[in-house]
This record gives structure tokens, C-alpha cells and sequence, in this order.
């Protein structure tokens, strides 16, 4: 009986010994983002498709996923990429322009207008040497993604240059906030995620951000009127799931292959998703009676003028490459 029941603990011990064997050879990576999780924000789908795809290919590799900037501020997720403090994370490329000037090309007014023409991007010389210039700063593209945005105030609504004068606006990026001061607002620059604190408190009198983000972080909330994409999109941003180069390179080849495929999963995901943003938006503010306007073609062109005379000359000014940039996405057609 002795030499039973010692064979049944030598057995459950061999069996722990294995289980934590397996348990140390299982890569856990930490995945962050500013947005808001289980709650279908579809920034946070894309990485929880990721994270899934993985764990299902059962290659020793996990992923933990930390939303609404619970371990990396918005703002610090691209140097935390680039020193491989950070495994893997979804945010507005243009967040990282403050580090590498071009990136400010990924939200440049009335340079996409289109999800159509944005799918089409994806494939162009422009993205061609985004991506270059993502992966020489030491991060790799796991999923592209455009999101379309909007502008919305608690004054009333946005449509011409002359109505967003005197405004305090929270502006995503260098770009947008060249056009919004040059029709004479004010910029206020935080992270979409502090913006309805911002409207709340007076900080701001208004925001531009993705149609996803202004659902999220529920603005309608705070607004009395938004300008939505409509056909006339000016505000669109890249907003990818990127990857440290430093850890990728770290895991096996089978690894990488399971995240690339992981990766286009979620980027499939998201193209099929990303209009419905724009309709989701529109629904959702109606339900919460604020006034809902899009631009006219002649409204979106006053828009463009500005644009060119303050955000494509600057940025072509400031990034040796900048105008070869805006050439390239303008010749998408």
C-alpha cells in the first residue's frame, strides 16, 4: 500500500514539475493602450484578436492586456515600444511625432477623406515609407488601421473656418493644431482619453478625435454639436497595432509567424469595422440630442485652403521628406 500510494506522489509531483516546466517556457508579453477595454471599443478588439489568435496557436506565447492606460500613459507607449519595455500597443502614430517628425503625415488634414481611399493607402508608396520609418525607429506593424474623425464643440457646430475662431480646442496632433490656430482658435494638447475631463472642466471648449474614441470616452456627454466624417472627411488617423522590434526579434520564427497572422486577423477585422464607427457615432449622439452636421464639398475646401497654407507648408518646411510624404498620399487616388 506504501509503495502505491508513493508511486501516486512521485507521479503527481512529476506531473506539477512538468506543468510549471510548461508554465516558464509560456512568453508572457504585456500589451497597453490608452482606450477603454471590454467595453467594444474596436482598438481594444484589434489587440484582445491579437492576443486570442495567439493563445489558440499554442507556441508559448501569451498576451496580457492592460486598457485605459492602466500601465503606460498614452503618451510614453512609443519610447516604452522602442526600448522593449513594452511588448505590444494600439495608439495614433502621430502621438509619436514629437520623436520622428514624419509620423505627422499619418493625420494631416484632408489627406485621406475616405475609408475607401484610406484601404487604398494601406497599399501605396506613402505607407511604404511610413513603415520604413516605424521599423528604423526599432518598432514593426502588426495592423494598419484608419480611423475617420471628427469635430465637435459646446459652442455649436463646426463647419467653416470662421466658426472655430476663439476656441479652445484639444487637437490630436501638430498638424490639425497648424489649421485650427491659423482660423484662430487655441490648442490644448492632451491624449483622447483626458479630453472629456478637459470639456467638463472648461479646459477646452471643443476636441477633433476618431469617431471610436468619441463614443468610448462618451463626449456626447459634454457637446451641443458635432461634424461628422459624411463624404467630406477631413480628419482621418493612423492608428495601428505596433509591436517592439528589440522583443519581436527575441521569439521564435513560428512565434512571429503566429503574431503576423494574429496581426492581419485583427487588421481584416478592423476594415470591415471602421465604417460602421462613423454610423455608430451619428446614432449615438442623436440618442443624446446633440446637433449632428457633416461639411459640404465647399465648406471642406475652405478647410483644405487653410490647411495648405499652415499645416502642408509647415510640415514640409520641418521633415526633409515631408512634402515627398503629402505628394505621395495626394497621388493615391
Amino acid at each position: 500500500m506504501m509503495k502505491f500510494r508513493r508511486i501516486g506522489i512521485l507521479a503527481t509531483l512529476a506531473a506539477a514539475v512538468l506543468a510549471g516546466s510548461a508554465l516558464a517556457d509560456t512568453i508572457v508579453l504585456r500589451a497597453s493602450h490608452q482606450f477603454p477595454g471590454g467595453k467594444g471599443d474596436v482598438r481594444d478588439e484589434m489587440v484582445q484578436i491579437i492576443a486570442r489568435e495567439t493563445k489558440a496557436a499554442n507556441v508559448g506565447l501569451d498576451i496580457q492586456i492592460y486598457p485605459g492606460a492602466s500601465l503606460f500613459k498614452a503618451n510614453e507607449q512609443w519610447n516604452a515600444l522602442v526600448n522593449g519595455q513594452l511588448d505590444i500597443s494600439s495608439f495614433p502614430l502621430d502621438y509619436a511625432s514629437g520623436k520622428v517628425r514624419d509620423f505627422g503625415a499619418t493625420l494631416m488634414p484632408g489627406l485621406v477623406r475616405s475609408h475607401a481611399r484610406a484601404a487604398r493607402l494601406n497599399d501605396s508608396p506613402f505607407m511604404k515609407d511610413i513603415r520604413s520609418k516605424i521599423e528604423n525607429a526599432g518598432v514593426i506593424v502588426l495592423s494598419d488601421a484608419w480611423l475617420a474623425g471628427a469635430v465637435a464643440s459646446k459652442k455649436g457646430c463646426i463647419r467653416k473656418p470662421e466658426d472655430i475662431k476663439g476656441l479652445k480646442i484639444r487637437s490630436a496632433g501638430p498638424t490639425f493644431a497648424a489649421m485650427w490656430q491659423a482660423a484662430g482658435a487655441s490648442i490644448v494638447s492632451i491624449p483622447s482619453n483626458e479630453v472629456y475631463n478637459a470639456l467638463q472642466t472648461g479646459v477646452a471648449d471643443a476636441t477633433d478625435t476618431s469617431t471610436g474614441s468619441f463614443v468610448s470616452f462618451r463626449i456626447y456627454e459634454q457637446v451641443k454639436c458635432i461634424t461628422a466624417p459624411g463624404d467630406n472627411a477631413l480628419w482621418f488617423m493612423y492608428e495601428p497595432v505596433l509591436m517592439s522590434k528589440k522583443n519581436f526579434e527575441k521569439l521564435t520564427q513560428k512565434q512571429k509567424d503566429v503574431l503576423i497572422m494574429a496581426g492581419k486577423k485583427a487588421q481584416d477585422f478592423f476594415a470591415k469595422a471602421a465604417p460602421g464607427l462613423d454610423d455608430e457615432m451619428v446614432n449615438t449622439f442623436k440618442k443624446n440630442n446633440v446637433e449632428v452636421v457633416t461639411m459640404s464639398p465647399a465648406e471642406y475646401d475652405a478647410w483644405l485652403n487653410v490647411a495648405r497654407e499652415s499645416s502642408y507648408i509647415e510640415f514640409a518646411k520641418e521633415v526633409p521628406d515631408g512634402k515627398k510624404l503629402i505628394d505621395e498620399a495626394l497621388s493615391v487616388h
